[in-house]
């Protein structure tokens, strides 16, 4: 069973189309992101009137300068502007694009679905290393920085998804990712958490990661491979597979590809080390341990 199409009014439909096409040729141009990323915010956020009494001087109450200052991302933080190892420059950009794409979903227009999955798109199309054609997107979706994810043609990516990128991330095409599922390319070591690992970690063409499951750095899931719901993949998952549990264990091969697909007792290898990406840190970078801790084993 396919789904219903769905059409808006012709009026809603030459609104709808008209601030996508003009948010993405602003983002396109040469004007500041951050400008674009404030204007948008405050318009789409109903707060136009306030925004110009402050900028006029009057007065406002503290919590009002903090919500119309935050609409612009150069006043704002994300938890991955703190890691060390990212590249600063394409960071520069992606942080306010995401927190555009993250403002925005905390706005009651995110929830028209016909709007919002355009605008994502539209988003991350300036935001991802490369998105390929149709891909939807719903809502909650977070990234680490968003330029170091490779998505495919018509993939689609369900509610409350974590993308991680701090290393790198493809997804192929019509790949569908369900409510919950979180997808790693980074990695603590088990003695000193402050020691990252990044990797490459890919999601092969026609894959279904069900709800809440998980991928873990560096591993790949195969073409057309099924994980199943709360499922945690800790090694390779071959193409055709359907794997399942915690950890992620192949039970069996999708009907039709049994010839083709790697045999079920030769699953489970685990090729992480061959996917791990390596960074230098700059020289000036004054390094410090939040935890603070002694990991210095008893005698």
């Amino acid at each position: 069973m396919t789904k219903r199409h769905v059409s808006l009014p012709d009026e809603a439909e030459a609104g709808m189309h008209a601030f996508v096409e003009e948010v993405d040729q602003r983002l396109a141009g040469d004007e500041d992101t951050c400008s674009v990323v404030e204007d948008v915010l405050i318009d789409l956020s109903g707060d136009r009137d306030a925004y110009e009494r402050w900028q006029s001087g009057a007065d406002v109450s503290a919590a009002e300068r903090v919500r119309l200052q935050s609409y612009d991302p150069c006043n704002t933080t994300l938890e991955s502007e703190y890691y060390a190892e990212k590249d600063e420059e394409k960071f520069r950009r992606s942080k306010h694009l995401q927190w555009l794409w993250r403002q925005f979903d905390s706005l009651p227009i995110a929830d028209n679905v016909e709007f919002a999955l355009r605008f994502r798109r539209m988003l991350a199309d300036h935001l991802f290393e490369d998105c390929g054609e149709d891909c939807r997107f719903f809502k909650g979706i977070t990234f680490t920085y968003g330029h170091n994810i490779t998505i495919g043609d018509n993939a689609v990516v369900h509610d409350e998804v974590h993308l991680d990128d701090r290393g790198k991330l493809t997804i192929g095409d019509r790949v569908s990712v369900s409510d919950g599922v979180h997808i790693y390319s980074h990695d603590h070591d088990i003695v000193d958490q402050t020691e990252v690992r990044n990797y490459h970690t890919t999601v092969e063409d026609d894959v279904r990661l069900t709800y809440d499951s998980m991928v873990r750095a560096g591993n790949k899931v195969g073409e057309n491979a099924i994980v199943g719901a709360r499922a945690i993949v800790q090694h390779d998952i071959p193409a055709h597979h359907i794997a399942v549990g915690m950890p992620a264990q192949s039970v069996k091969i999708k009907p039709g590809w049994e010839s083709t697909a790697t045999p079920l007792e030769d699953a489970g290898v685990t090729r992480q080390d061959d996917r791990r990406l390596e960074y230098d840190l700059p020289d000036d970078l004054e390094q410090f341990d939040e935890f603070q801790r002694d990991l210095t084993p008893p005698r």
